[in-house]
């Protein structure tokens, strides 16, 4: 089955496509405090939502990325519906192939899970954080191990111990990096019971309209088998939190301009 299509079907009910809410969203989108008009790139955009708010509230500019042609295609239609002045563009792409036009030159820059198009958190933290300027906003959205995950637990999910750290090893591998964590948005267990329900919900809701899908059977046998894992161990396993990371760049710089 197609991924992107996969995606686009367990994902219709989401406003947003991770473990987070419309309101956690909204407090992080306030607590930026971008100037206005400031330049931004949102890598791995989703149906937009997070660049939308920036430009609502900001004005910002700038330049949302996904790899799913759903997504893009959803993204353009909230833009036009919700900002539709706004100097806002979402396109189809690697989110790996952005190169801004100047190193240092953005406001903020964001992947917010979508770490695996870098190799990884600390690979997506040295990518975002070479693409802002002094001082500017670096955000993550990032998985944790909330507890030990069992063999079993690791098994359903295809995928490593050491795939995942802590809460506190992605905050730090931001510290390490040269960036200030200045908060970190925390998703509840009811935040993720959304977000892995819906998915069940917006599968089933799929499976009633269209029975005759040749895709529907995977669909039914892979959401089935993440649900099982979710109840029997994700849910008190897996962590997210969204990390707002400030460069320290700017800081640097003024020290080292500073007369003996």
């Amino acid at each position: 089955m197609d991924p992107q299509k996969f995606f686009d079907i367990t994902h219709r009910e989401h406003e947003v496509c991770n473990p987070t809410s419309l309101e956690k969203l909204a407090r992080l989108v306030t607590l930026l405090r971008l100037p206005t008009n400031a330049q931004v790139v949102d890598i791995a955009c989703g149906k937009g939502e997070f660049l939308i708010h920036l430009a609502e509230a900001y004005g910002a500019r700038g330049l949302g990325v996904d790899i799913s042609p759903f997504y893009i295609a959803e993204a353009q239609r909230r833009l036009k519906a919700r900002a539709a002045s706004a100097d806002i563009t979402f396109t189809r792409m690697n989110g790996a192939d952005f190169k801004p036009d100047a190193p240092h030159r953005l406001d903020l820059a964001s992947c917010i899970g979508g770490s695996w198009i870098f190799g990884g958190h600390a690979h997506t933290l040295e990518a975002l954080i070479r693409m802002v300027k002094p001082g500017g906003w670096v955000v993550v959205g990032e998985p944790y191990w909330r507890q030990e995950p069992s063999g079993e637990y690791l098994e359903a999910l295809a995928c490593a111990r050491e795939d995942l750290g802590s809460h506190a090893s992605n905050a730090e591998a931001g510290e390490q990096r040269g960036a200030e964590l200045v908060y970190a948005i925390v998703s509840s267990k009811d935040d993720w019971d959304r977000y892995e329900g819906l998915q069940w919900f917006a599968t089933a809701e799929y499976a009633r309209a269209h029975p005759s899908d040749p895709d529907l059977a995977e669909l039914a046998e892979r959401v089935s088998k993440a649900k099982s894992a979710y109840l029997r161990w994700g849910r008190d396993t897996l962590g997210w939190a969204i990390y707002m990371f400030r460069s320290r760049f700017a800081a640097q710089q003024t020290e080292e301009r500073e007369p003996e």
